[in-house]
């Protein structure tokens, strides 16, 4: 505060303005009996002073300032080490350092600290059938969307996202896109992991080194899943159906990422929130539904979109939340409390 600093056994009455303290400054002498030490805001109190009555609340003339009323001991005093002692702990190892951890780092007089280097992503899209958002489609072609979504659904992790040309499905094109993509930490590519015969991905990678350590996962979207490792790149091999390539992004890779930044819990972190209607569970695969997130006094509701097929990312971008339905028999009656992924 902006005021005078005193003893409190002085008070109240009027006390000869002894000195003057502004910020930065070094610590005046004691303070005497009987007098006050006008202070700015930051300033160092005094020794033997034990409050700061505001100037709001004070009347100086002629160097003598009158207090009416006595101050509580320690009133408008920050002591030294009340925030942080030497020694304490500032930001413990796998904190994810944001704005409030960054400036309490800079308080505590810390000039830099380790930190985890941001993973570098390479996204990939396969196809002969995508086509550039804007362009002229023929007969069989289709808008490409994945490529940009997996993107945006990555960039929360603080990961640097590149994201690389489409290809055609061919050999010799997925293999100079596959080798590109491998020279990133991370390699996310969309389409061509299932069995068809211009699925050319998981065999490409083979040849290329990648040892695949999964392929196929029991979840709905996303069920062709596959993950593989070269060296120190992980290779993640999403579904090209969209809205399987963002349950797939949110689900494994984006806690990946944060993994490999040294987050204690990179999740996937879901809240708790009430279902309006019934969900179907399925007997062989957990699910995740499309949902829309509103609030009550009791917390978060979600009231599942229309159209869950996983071609329908037109739907699912009426959606903020997935909804997690575990497999099982039966259904999930409405008012039951589930879990979700928020997709904000």
């Amino acid at each position: 505060m902006d005021g005078y600093a005193v003893r409190v056994e002085d008070t109240p009455g009027v006390l000869r303005v002894a000195t003057r303290v502004v910020a930065g400054s070094p610590a005046a002498g004691p303070l005497e009996h009987r007098t006050a030490a006008a202070i700015a805001t930051g300033g160092v109190v005094p020794l033997g002073a034990d409050a700061v009555v505001p100037v709001e609340d004070t009347v100086e003339r002629r160097g003598h300032v009158e207090i009416a009323e006595r101050p509580d001991v320690g009133a408008h005093i920050r002591r030294r080490g009340g925030d942080v002692s030497a020694g304490d702990l500032v930001a413990d190892a796998g904190t994810r350092l944001g704005a409030a951890q960054i400036g309490a780092l800079a308080a505590s007089g810390v000039p830099e600290v380790r930190s985890a280097r941001r993973p570098r992503v390479a996204v990939l899209a396969t196809g002969s059938e995508l086509r550039s958002a804007g362009a002229s489609l023929a007969p069989g072609e289709i808008y490409e969307s994945n490529r940009q979504m997996i993107a945006t659904a990555l960039r929360h992790t603080g990961a640097e996202i590149e994201v690389l040309p489409a290809v055609a499905d061919d050999d010799s094109s997925h293999r100079d896109a596959l080798e590109r993509g491998l020279a990133a930490d991370v390699l996310v590519t969309s389409g061509g992991v299932s069995m068809g015969p211009h699925d050319l991905v998981r065999r490409i990678e083979s040849e290329l080194g990648v040892e695949e350590l999964f392929w196929g996962v029991a979840m709905k979207p996303g069920k062709p899943l596959s993950f593989g490792v070269r060296g120190d790149t992980l290779v993640f091999g999403l579904p090209g159906n969209p809205v399987s390539s963002l349950v797939g992004s949110f689900v494994f890779v984006a806690p990946a990422l944060l993994a490999l930044q040294g987050a204690v819990e990179p999740g996937p972190v879901y809240d708790a929130g009430r279902t309006i209607s019934a969900l179907r569970r399925n007997p062989h695969r957990d699910e995740f539904v499309r949902a829309r997130r509103t609030f009550d006094d009791d917390g978060a509701v979600l009231a599942a979109v229309s159209g869950q097929e996983s071609h329908m990312v037109v739907r699912a971008a009426s959606a903020d939340v997935l909804v997690h339905v575990p497999r099982g028999d039966g259904e999930i009656s409405a008012g039951t409390v589930v879990r979700y992924l928020s997709l904000a």
